[in-house]
């Protein structure tokens, strides 16, 4: 099972996906306002970000009114704030990757709070370009093994574009491009499937598998850095043994 289904599970068992709906509405916002502002205007059908961070919105089940919004304040129709895209790259304990994603109003309070973020957890930041090399943008979306058999999911997927389906313990976890992100979650919501989680996200190529204090360090790094008002996204290739780290303190 990959690092990147590991984390995401984790964290959806640990109940943060549910107390962090409202944190994950106010990230798909950002997105949507910024994908109509900088990714050709406000139509979806002209505009690949926005279609995709509709999609993605639509995943978590954001009511209309909210993408609306979204969309007026990113093409000038609504009065909203001004974001700027900003990509972190650097190091966790370990040796770990990372790559943060932030949209912000503030770029000094952005980089000042990651990088005391990551000076506090035992990482650093690198360079630009430090370890973007290493992760692909995928589509990935994870259901639930009593929701479909392999057969059926199989069928499904690969006809609406999925590139992979690979069994992760619990869950089936579908890889897309993802241009066909939003085919392959329209053919799963057609089929009344309803998957467990669902994103464009990075893929990392190789993992560092980290154990003990190490891994501990690890997952308060990222829970710091998700945690900060301005970031989007915080891609790793952080690898453990899920039990272990399951029972962590933080």
């Amino acid at each position: 099972m990959s690092g990147h289904s590991k984390w995401a599970t984790i964290k959806h068992k640990k109940g943060a996906l549910d107390a962090k709906r409202g944190k994950i509405f106010t990230r798909l916002i950002k997105e949507i306002t910024i994908a109509a502002k900088t990714g050709g205007g406000g139509d979806p059908d002209g505009n690949p970000r926005l279609r995709g961070a509709i999609a993605a919105a639509k995943a978590e089940n954001m009511p209309a009114d909210n993408i609306k919004r979204a969309i007026q304040r990113g093409t000038g129709e609504l009065e909203g704030v001004s974001y700027e895209e900003i990509t972190y790259e650097g190091y966790g304990p370990g040796g770990v990757a990372l790559i943060v994603d932030v949209l912000t109003d503030n770029k000094n309070r952005a980089v000042s709070e990651v990088r005391h973020a990551f000076s506090k957890n035992g990482g650093n930041m690198g360079a630009e370009g430090a370890v973007a090399w290493m992760f692909t943008k995928k589509g990935v979306i994870t259901i639930a093994k009593d929701a479909a058999s392999e057969d059926k999911l199989t069928e499904i997927v690969l006809e609406a574009g999925a590139e992979d389906l690979s069994d992760e313990g619990e869950n089936w976890e579908v890889l897309c491009d993802p241009k066909d992100f939003e085919a392959v979650t329209e053919a799963l919501k057609a089929a009344k499937i309803t998957p467990e989680h669902a994103e464009v996200t990075k893929i990392a190529s190789t993992y560092t598998k980290l154990e003990g204090a190490q891994a501990n360090a690890m997952i308060r790094l990222l829970e710091t850095l998700e945690d900060l008002d301005d970031t989007q996204n915080v891609y790793s290739n952080f690898d453990f043994d899920e039990a272990a780290v399951a029972n962590a303190s933080h």
